[in-house]
């Protein structure tokens, strides 16, 4: 057996898996940062919604919203406020919101009068970021 031929794919295994476990780091490093945008008057659903994001990529996160409760969606990459593009719809692919109207704004607050499902799309600002983790935080007002 030739060690070099199976060293080499080890090698590139552990490389892929150190890179990994990096960008990994960098959406924790990310989330607490972006943790600042829950308040204490909101409580943290307690999922984790991230995404490793390229150029054009886009994450989608399907959640269900309860009615008579008031959300807020934080949403964050990078270290600054700002490089992050969010967009609601609803079911039938409706725009509920985007960040985007409102100069990419790191959170936004919202009442749902029925409980219904949403998608969450969440991309990199081209202009602002080519890459890098999308972390979404969701809070319901105590």
């Amino acid at each position: 057996m030739n060690m070099s031929r199976t060293f080499r794919p080890l090698m590139l295994s552990a490389g892929l898996l150190l890179a990994g476990l990096g960008a990994f780091a960098q959406c924790d490093t990310i989330a607490t940062l972006c943790e600042k945008n829950i308040t204490a008057a909101y409580i943290p659903d307690g999922q984790f919604y991230r995404a490793l994001l390229r150029e054009d990529e886009m994450a989608e996160f399907d959640l269900t919203l309860f009615g008579g409760t008031t959300y807020r969606v934080a949403a964050c990459s990078g270290t600054s406020d700002g490089n992050l593009i969010f967009s609601m719809y609803d079911k039938e692919h409706n725009l509920l919101f985007t960040n985007k109207e409102y100069n990419n704004d790191p959170y936004w607050d919202f009442v749902v009068a029925n409980t219904m499902d949403v998608t969450i799309n969440a991309e990199l600002d081209p202009a602002k970021a080519s890459s890098g983790c999308a972390v979404l935080l969701i809070g319901f007002k105590k």
